[in-house]
């Protein structure tokens, strides 16, 4: 039955399917990377998701925040570079906005969802339009936003859905940032790594509200 609001143990158990997700992914991330960069995007966020499932499963989480911030703190230590950073903050971010929850609603996503992003765009200094994870994650901050009212289900739905437009739309562009800056018009038509992770984890999310 589709989950109206989430437990902190709801929490743990949709960002361990989350990291499970990443961890199966790392092939097609990694393939990804390959047609921009220098291929390492996947094994990266297998060990940065590997070693946060290993922090969720070591004990009680207590609260919302802790989940997504032992995520964040996890993959930053364990990843190294900029997409241990990145997604770091990200989590890191995005779960202290839910400091206080007791559990995690449409309004609390959006909440996630907006710090998180608000974290990246000022740690990296990208923006819509310069094929970065920012591409997937702008687009879900501002569908989750629009959705703060509706049903979990539903907002995680457009949310997820909004992702998966920014992943494609990545495709189109001429990367400004990274390794892939350097190839100019060759990297048009192949997606941004880590926007495709982006889309992997919020996947999840969807996935597990919707059980």
């Amino acid at each position: 039955m589709p989950k109206t609001s989430l437990t902190p143990a709801e929490v743990k158990a949709m960002l361990i399917l989350a990291c499970d997700r990443i961890i199966a992914a790392e092939p097609q991330l990694s393939e990804a990377d390959r047609n921009l960069g220098d291929g390492d995007h996947g094994l990266g966020m297998q060990r940065g998701m590997t070693a946060a499932k290993e922090g969720l499963e070591a004990g009680d989480v207590e609260s919302v925040e802790k989940a997504f911030v032992i995520v964040g703190t996890k993959m930053m230590s364990s990843m190294g570079g900029a997409s241990g950073a990145i997604f770091g903050t990200f989590f890191r971010n995005g779960g202290k906005a839910l400091a206080g929850k007791d559990s995690l609603d449409s309004a609390g996503l959006a909440a996630f969802f907006q710090a998180g992003v608000d974290g990246v765009k000022q740690r990296g200094g990208a923006a819509v339009g310069d094929k970065t994870v920012v591409d997937a994650m702008q687009p879900a901050a501002e569908k989750a936003a629009e959705v703060a009212g509706q049903p979990l289900p539903d907002a995680i739905a457009a949310i997820n859905e909004a992702a998966l437009g920014g992943l494609e739309a990545s495709k189109a562009m001429v990367a400004k940032f990274g390794r892939a800056k350097t190839l100019g018009e060759a990297c048009i038509g192949f997606p941004d790594a880590g926007a495709m992770s982006v889309t992997v984890i919020i996947g999840a999310f969807a996935d597990y509200i919707a059980a």
